[in-house]
């Protein structure tokens, strides 16, 4: 165990809450000290829930080590059940207390309470938060299903599917699930259940008679998805419908294993999808060929880098995941873009990777977010760990044709609002655009005097002359730019300059009118070049050169 200042993943028993949290009529016991309760949090101020996570704790404390805990447990659990009467129950510890070891599973089991009892054995210390999702899943589906359950006959009915993955907290999940409960039904299958999130146990308990599996988040359904395999032999739908192309392929595979026409449900993209159109148009030219770095869970990771490269026209420059029960599935998808797979839950090693492939675009979690935007990059956030901007109130799907809608402008509005303030920074002199001038559109906005003259400024990095005022726009050395909290570009962190390396003022103002998401680069490789010459110093000759000797 590393300790961090940043998470990926908490610990299993936070994604066991997921589960239960998603779920309708199910309760989780939780052997847990006081300090363990934070997790109720992150459902209702990140997710903003309208009721706290159907989970009882122990809340032991210190002065209760030296007495029975494994009492306080059976207390809590018997308490729980009369006060929520749940059609299930789920007991577990956190990571604190399955220190002390006290064995909730046999101490649930000796209650003899009358609802269904699932265990769970969630090693704190080893796992995390996705696998803990996966595991609770798959021993609820275990543990409630009938085995005797099985599809009626296909005569004069519609088939029917188990849509499996989505949980509490997931990122979009409720939007997904929505907008591929719509492709299914357009194209005649109808969706039986959907679970976790929504599902009762004895929902649960039929779930023998789908005639096919839908495994929308393999992190959270894969493990229960082989076990409908082994034990019903269902068919299971494994493509993830993230992208235009992707959608396409999981219609056509839930058209071959229910044995219906995909037709009608493609038809869709005709009259909904503009991903296509936009992404060829004359305004997205600019972006053809524009490096991104890519990282999140692998689900997302992988199939964003796919809409990137082949529905957009991005250079893949970086690829990676956090759980590494998907390593294999993410080094399979980095081969296909020539880049070295990054499977790690280290922050500061995704940070030393995207600084090293200097990309114009992050797509990857809130972490990714804050690492761009320390490192003058624009971000998209597309997988958890998100905040609660990335759980919006309004439909905002991942998944499907307007799913895919949603893709292009996540991706592509960072770029554009990045040209925006690059524009913005271009005319800053301007004598509407300075930074005095109110709106230029607004008459009663307008200054009532010109801007204040520019006064000659030293060479960036020589002494300013005591007193002296600084020019309008004139700042730190550094790029100039928007400043860091606009749109979350900002300049690039002071050692990104090259040391010893001095600019002037002529050629710092040329490099202000190249866009930000390429001037970090700009300013490295003339920096280089002008040391590699013995020099120490920028001019406006030798920044022309240097763009001429890199563009060779």
């Amino acid at each position: 165990m590393q300790l961090a200042v940043w998470t990926y993943e908490g610990p299993p028993h936070v994604g066991a809450m997921r589960v239960a949290a998603g779920m309708e009529g199910l309760h989780y016991v939780l052997h847990a000290p006081q300090g363990d309760t934070y997790a109720d949090l992150l459902f209702t101020m990140i997710e903003r829930r309208d009721r706290r996570p159907p989970v009882t704790y122990t809340t032991f404390e210190a002065r209760d080590l030296g007495g029975d805990t494994a009492a306080l447990f059976q207390t809590a659990a018997r308490e729980a059940y009369d006060r929520f009467r749940p059609e299930a129950m789920i007991v577990g510890a956190s990571c604190t207390g399955e220190l002390i070891q006290d064995d909730p599973a046999g101490l649930a089991q000796a209650l003899g309470l009358p609802v269904p009892v699932v265990p769970l054995e969630l090693p704190s210390y080893a796992r995390k938060e996705n696998w803990g999702a996966a595991e609770t899943f798959y021993q609820i589906v275990r543990a409630l299903a009938d085995r005797t359950a099985a599809p009626p006959p296909r005569e004069g009915r519609r088939p029917r599917a188990a849509v499996l993955g989505p949980t509490a907290l997931g990122f979009r999940h409720r939007d997904d699930v929505r907008e591929v409960r719509r492709l299914l039904e357009a194209m005649g299958v109808d969706v039986m259940l959907v679970a976790p999130m929504g599902a009762r146990p004895a929902e649960i308990a039929r779930i023998g008679a789908a005639d096919l599996a839908v495994c929308l988040y393999p992190e959270t359904a894969e493990a229960a998805c082989r076990f409908l395999e082994r034990q019903f032999r269902m068919p299971i739908v494994r493509t993830v419908p993230i992208g235009m192309g992707a959608t396409r392929a999981f219609l056509a595979e839930v058209a071959e294993k229910a044995g219906v026409d995909p037709a009608p449900a493609l038809r869709l993209a005709d009259t909904e999808a503009r991903l296509p159109w936009w992404s060829r148009s004359v305004d997205s030219t600019y972006l053809t060929g524009k490096r991104v770095f890519v990282f999140g869970d692998a689900t997302h990771a992988i199939a964003l880098a796919r809409v990137a490269a082949e529905e957009i026209g991005f250079e893949v420059a970086g690829l990676g995941c956090y759980n590494r029960e998907c390593a294999r599935e993410l080094r399979a998808a980095a081969a296909r873009y020539a880049v070295e797979p990054l499977v790690t839950d280290d922050h500061l090693e995704v940070e030393a990777a995207v600084a090293a492939a200097a990309p114009e675009l992050v797509i990857g979690t809130q972490m990714e977010r804050h690492i761009a935007k320390r490192l003058g990059i624009p971000c998209a956030v597309i997988s958890a760990p998100a905040h609660v901007e990335d759980y919006p109130a309004r439909h905002a799907p991942f998944m499907g044709f307007e799913g895919a809608n949603v893709l292009f402008d996540t991706l592509v509005h960072p770029l554009v609002m990045g040209l925006e303030e690059h524009l913005l920074a271009m005319f800053r002199g301007d004598f509407e655009f300075h930074d005095e001038a109110g709106p230029s559109h607004l008459a009663s906005a307008r200054p009532a005097a010109a801007p204040p003259q520019a006064v000659a400024q030293p060479a960036v990095g020589a002494p300013a002359a005591s007193g002296a005022p600084p020019a309008p726009g004139a700042g730190a050395p550094g790029p100039a730019g928007p400043s860091p909290g606009v749109s979350g570009h900002g300049a690039p962190p002071a050692e990104a300059a090259g040391a010893g390396v001095t600019w002037t003022r002529e050629a710092e103002e040329e490099l202000r009118k190249i866009p930000f998401f390429v001037r970090g680069k700009a300013r490295r490789n003339t920096e280089a070049y002008v040391r590699g010459r013995g020099l120490g110093e920028v001019t406006l000759e030798l920044l022309y050169e240097a763009k001429a000797h890199h563009g060779r």
